[in-house]
């Protein structure tokens, strides 16, 4: 038995606004929203994109983020892509520019405080 490749098929999230939240995502990924009551799917923003789900919180949010995204960017295109964010109203938390030779990477917040990076890798 061949197993076929594994692909990421969506991000889900849970939001108090998730029509907001996945206005602000669909800005960020260039992808159409379709909105189903109080959820919303991002379909992939073509054949490498990512789909996202949005849906209302089921519950209090957790203290601590277990995981987040991290989105690449063409390795001199970081700073004006997070710069493009920012001003779709994204929050500024951190740049890590030395710590790696392979990765540069600045922290964000989503409008409702999800951490995410955007990195870029330089030619190899």
């Amino acid at each position: 038995m061949t197993n076929s490749p594994i692909t990421l098929g969506a991000i889900n999230m849970e939001a108090a606004d998730p029509i907001g939240l996945a206005d602000f995502w669909a800005a960020v990924t260039g992808a159409t929203m379709n909105v189903n009551g109080d959820s919303v799917y991002l379909a992939p923003n073509g054949p490498i994109g990512f789909g996202m789900f949005f849906q209302a919180e089921s519950g209090p949010r957790a203290a601590h983020q277990a995981a987040h995204m991290d989105l690449t960017v063409s390795w001199g295109t970081r700073e004006a892509e997070v710069e493009r964010i920012i001003g779709l109203g994204a929050t500024y938390k951190w740049d890590v520019l030395e710590e790696f030779a392979h990765v540069k990477w600045t922290t964000l917040a989503d409008p409702e405080g999800n951490l995410f990076c955007v990195a870029e890798h330089p030619p190899v």
